[in-house]
């Protein structure tokens, strides 16, 4: 299927757009919800996140969240509207060069899959941390989970985990809506009773060091600096990071112009409530203070549901690691998905090396380009990892960075693409021109703010060259090795970025399709 012509894209409202091959109307809205929910990862993600948001704001944590959420749904709201009338599976990278031209959106491209590509990496070390946890815990053997910092196991048991996560991204999407549902649901209802347990005690006085509730929790204003909140705010999007990946199936989702943006909504809400409960929770149950089992404590930071599972739930504490463990190796699967079917988009559309848009014929999915994200987060992990763990910690952190980049970017190509409709009505200038362009400069801040931030050394691992902090280093280097790439790709296939193969466009007004359909009629 791979070899026939492009065929056009049924829902045909934008011309320069074509089909893939891969398997259209396979993946419903509660399948879609699954993926992305399970993407964002909120098990890992909250665990690895909670500790340092807490110790950068304190109480506020509520609020900071709250607004952490209020960009990601601006964006979501910018990239429904995209969705609606250019659904393609490179959704970042196509849409920005609709909007902005050949280059823009190639590196829009770019800042999609570079941040993929570390979280896979990441992804799979994580798994490996908390296999080993989960097996120390069962077992009583708190030395096996040492086994997972000796960088050789570490690295060898990673790599299975993104050979089982490739081998089921490699297959059809039923497959991969099956093995989320069970993962993402069992993830969902451990959560859900480890959050209402720490209540309960909570309110009951049995908790390590009760902390009543307070409504200022959801103030963002008592922040005590602009520099925490900018800290807490960037920890904030990146665990809400994600979602979009219910966008890059679009051609294979039931509806593609509505249900891939009806997902992102509902997947977003739904995190957001789950990491309220979560942190309203622990907080009233242990606390913000530094002590043994506190929220500030940095002992714990790096894995503080690991650190409060016993005192919550007891002799059930394992179903917590088992939940984070099930979490990162249902995100690894996942998050596989976003990346290869944008560097499927690059090959169709002529931006990369033509086998990159070749299709497997039994499982209609983006084979090569599966494989090929895989090998590169799996080479990426190994080197970063033998090399030294600062190094991976600090690309780690730089992927603050690659979000705001590439949301940014897909934010503001919605407000130029849909120019010519801000008028229009009400309900366009809500959503194509004001909620993406607030997301997008709250994006852009942040970028800007990390960006000089992370120029301090004591930003990361407190690595530095030539005293400039690794974490900017390394991310001013992601972004400089795209545009190498780039050029090297205008250099062998010129034809793209003349726009012969994807032209830059906008979308008549509303009114304009009025009247056309009016006079066809």
């Amino acid at each position: 299927m791979s070899q026939h012509a492009p065929e056009k894209i049924p829902a045909g409202q934008d011309a320069g757009l074509s089909a893939k091959g891969l398997s259209a109307g396979t993946v419903g809205l509660v399948g879609a919800v699954v993926i992305g929910i399970s993407t964002i990862a909120p098990a890992y993600t909250l665990t690895a996140s909670l500790g340092p948001t807490v110790s950068a704001v304190g109480t506020q944590v509520p609020a900071i969240i709250l607004v952490g959420f209020i960009p990601m749904l601006l964006v979501a709201l910018g990239y429904r509207e995209l969705n609606r009338v250019m659904p393609d599976s490179g959704t970042s990278f196509t849409w920005g060069v609709r909007a902005f031209g050949p280059w823009i959106g190639w590196m829009t491209g770019w800042g999609l899959i570079a941040a993929t590509v570390i979280v896979l990496s990441n992804l799979a070390g994580i798994a490996v941390e908390f296999l080993f946890l989960l097996i120390a815990q069962i077992s009583g053997n708190a030395g096996i989970a040492d086994l997972a910092f000796n960088p050789f196991i570490n690295v060898a048991v990673c790599l299975l985990f993104l050979l089982g996560a490739t081998l089921v991204s490699y297959r059809d999407m039923q497959t991969t809506q099956k093995f989320q549902y069970v993962l993402v649901g069992f993830q969902v209802v451990v959560l859900v009773l480890f959050a209402v347990v720490a209540l309960v005690k909570s309110f009951s006085g049995d908790g390590v060091d009760h902390l009543a509730f307070d409504w200022s929790w959801l103030n963002p204003f008592e922040v005590s600096s602009f520099s925490a909140f900018a800290a807490g705010l960037s920890l904030s999007i990146f665990i809400f990071w994600g979602w979009d990946v219910v966008l890059t199936m679009n051609e294979e989702t039931k509806d593609p112009d509505r249900t891939p943006g009806r997902a992102a909504m509902v997947t977003v809400v739904l995190v957001v409530a789950l990491y309220l409960m979560l942190s309203i929770g622990l907080m009233m149950f242990a606390g913000v203070g530094t002590g043994a089992l506190g929220l500030g404590n940095e002992e714990i930071s790096a894995n503080v549901f690991f650190a409060l599972s016993d005192p919550v739930l007891g002799p059930l504490a394992f179903l917590v690691s088992l939940a984070v463990l099930s979490s990162s190796a249902a995100s690894l699967q996942s998050t596989a998905v976003g990346p290869a079917r944008t560097l499927l988009a690059m090959g169709h559309y002529g931006a990369l090396p033509k086998r990159f848009a070749s299709v497997t014929p039994r499982f209609f999915t983006p084979g090569y380009a599966t494989i090929v994200s895989a090998i590169v987060a799996a080479v990426f992990y190994a080197v970063m990892r033998l090399l030294s763990e600062n190094v991976l910690t600090d690309t780690i952190l730089s992927l603050g960075m690659m979000i705001c980049f590439y949301y940014g970017l897909t934010a503001f190509a919605c407000v130029w693409y849909f120019r010519k409709q801000w008028f229009d009505s009400a309900r366009s200038f809500l959503l194509t021109f004001l909620s993406p362009l607030v997301g997008g400069l709250i994006l852009a801040v942040i970028f800007v703010t990390t960006l000089v931030d992370s120029m301090d050394p004591d930003y990361g691992s407190g690595s530095e060259i030539l005293g400039v902090g690794l974490v900017f280093i390394l991310g001013v280097l992601i972004i400089v090795v795209g545009i190498l790439i780039m050029i090297w790709q205008a250099v062998r296939r010129p034809a793209f970025f003349r726009g012969q193969t994807l032209s830059m466009d906008a979308p008549p007004s509303a009114r304009t399709r009025r009247a056309e359909s009016e006079t066809t009629r």
